[in-house]
């Protein structure tokens, strides 16, 4: 259960840092140096929030309520998202990273620890390396999974793009497979076709937020079933190696 709530919860933030930038460019005709700079809130809430997340366990040895916050706001910060639209203001959007932002910040080694504390001192390498095997594996697949709600949704505006009287070339531009490689093409077009262009990118990435903020939902779940468990103040040391 733990596993699936870091699987969840990686996919999720990944999201976020990976296909903000997208509506940056697409929507808010963001250079990519200035989403990067857009994105800064989130990552940096995101680190803050690890290191004090870090102090709190070493102080009280609870792990599980930040546990249960941290799922309940990176499921509320991409609820969130799913509110984005052509004409969502920049500052609206820096405050609902910071909200996603500490919810991730919050999951970064609670869970961890919830894994290590919940196995024998002998398998705790094993532990530790199948937690970061689940991560990697959710982290790719939450990249896939979001590229494809992202396709499949610009796929479906494609008649509203030739009803709008958009070339059949830059239709072609715009079609899900060439969409997120083509954001530069927004600013070349008329005002009406521009807002349209805009609306149908924005809409796109909310069908994805859509999608991850179910699968932080599941981590919210999943959470509820993480045992408590003493953390012990004792040093044991573990003999590594082949056992007879």
């Amino acid at each position: 259960m733990t596993l699936r709530l870091i699987s969840h919860g990686t996919q999720v933030f990944i999201a976020a840092e990976y296909y903000l930038p997208l509506y940056f460019q697409s929507v808010k005709e963001a250079s990519p140096l200035r989403s990067g700079v857009l994105l800064v809130p989130l990552i940096v809430s995101t680190a803050a929030t690890g290191v004090m997340t870090g102090l709190t366990i070493h102080r009280t040895g609870q792990y599980r309520p930040m546990i249960w916050l941290g799922t309940a706001l990176l499921t509320l910060g991409n609820g969130l998202f799913i509110s984005f639209k052509a004409t969502t203001s920049i500052g609206t959007v820096i405050g609902l990273e910071i909200v996603a932002g500490v919810g991730s910040g919050l999951l970064f080694e609670p869970p961890l620890i919830a894994i290590q504390q919940g196995v024998a001192q002998d398998d705790v390498g094993t532990a530790t390396s199948t937690q970061s095997f689940v991560r990697s594996l959710a982290l790719s697949l939450g990249v896939i999974l979001g590229g494809i709600v992202f396709q499949q949704s610009m796929d479906l505006k494609q008649s509203q793009f030739r009803a709008a009287g958009l070339p059949a070339a830059i239709i072609e531009d715009l079609s899900g497979k060439n969409a997120g490689s083509n954001v530069l093409i927004v600013r070349t077009l008329p005002p009406a076709q521009e807002l349209l262009v805009k609306e149908a990118f924005a809409w796109s990435i909310r069908n994805m937020f859509i999608m991850f903020t179910g699968f932080a939902a599941c981590g919210m779940v999943a959470s509820i079933f993480v045992r408590r468990k003493r953390l012990s103040k004792e040093h044991r040391e573990t003999i590594t190696g082949l056992k007879n």
